[in-house]
């Protein structure tokens, strides 16, 4: 059973909105409760559940330091370790089945850093009361290549049709094997294929990267229409390319 999944890939490849379909499943499938840690900066899976975010721990953070700074909000007898913690346990956002987690934006120079701890501790602390942790990761290496997201027991590298996403990906695979990660399973999900195919070009590259091709979705417009409208990818009609086809993926995975 895999517990803990991450999605990894290059930035507009569509691996947030196949997260949230995934964790849409997870849910439908009476898999839960499922934790959904949106880890990017620029946060937008809550788009794709259709769920609206009143906190973040980038805001939480700013908030305890403006604190600090003023001598005011803290309250008397907490440290500033303490009432960080304290807010902290207040960010985790409820939805239909699953809580998110969103890291969001900080201010100022070195944030980043501080704030990508915080997520991996809320991470360790929370994941236990979960059957599953589903993490729409950073695009590119960098919560990778700082353990941000701790162990995982599937990760899930999405590429759009092309050799440079492609290869994007395949440095992930060579990063976390230089890490020592030992994934039980890693694999490829080549997303945005025209009528669902691969070209001779695109499986010879996804040979010279040595990945696991799990799954090809479809290049969707009904994605295209959703978010242009502002609607929930999640509210597709469950005949829709991607939808069938990320489906049938997960059940290979046996996931559902």
């Amino acid at each position: 059973m895999y517990n803990k999944i991450a999605v990894a890939g290059k930035g507009g490849t569509g691996k947030t909105s196949l997260t949230g379909l995934i964790i849409n499943f997870l849910i439908q499938e009476g898999k839960g409760p499922i934790l959904a840690v949106d880890a990017d900066a620029n946060s937008n899976l809550n788009e794709v559940l259709g769920v609206d975010i009143q906190d973040d721990l980038g805001s939480i953070r700013e908030e305890v330091n403006w604190a600090e700074r003023k001598g005011t909000s803290i309250p008397a007898g907490m440290t500033k370790t303490e009432y960080l913690e304290y807010k902290l346990n207040q960010v985790v956002c409820e939805g239909n089945g699953y809580d998110m987690l969103v890291m969001g934006r900080t201010q100022g120079e070195g944030c980043y850093c501080y704030v990508n701890g915080i997520l991996k501790n809320q991470i360790q602390k929370l994941a236990g009361n979960y059957n599953h942790v589903v993490i729409d990761n950073e695009a590119g290496m960098e919560h990778i290549s700082r353990g941000t997201v701790g162990n995982m027991d599937l990760l899930l590298l999405v590429s759009d049709y092309s050799r440079r996403s492609i290869q994007a990906v395949g440095r992930i695979k060579v990063l976390s094997e230089e890490l020592n990660l030992k994934i039980p399973k890693m694999g490829l999900i080549v997303n945005k294929a025209p009528n669902g195919e691969l070209s001779e070009s695109i499986l010879e590259e996804i040979k010279n990267q040595e990945l696991d091709l799990i799954g090809v979705v479809p290049l969707d417009p009904t994605i295209s229409d959703y978010d242009s409208k502002g609607i929930p990818l999640v509210d597709m009609p469950e005949d829709t390319l991607s939808k069938c086809a990320l489906k049938d993926i997960l059940k290979k995975l046996q996931l559902i």
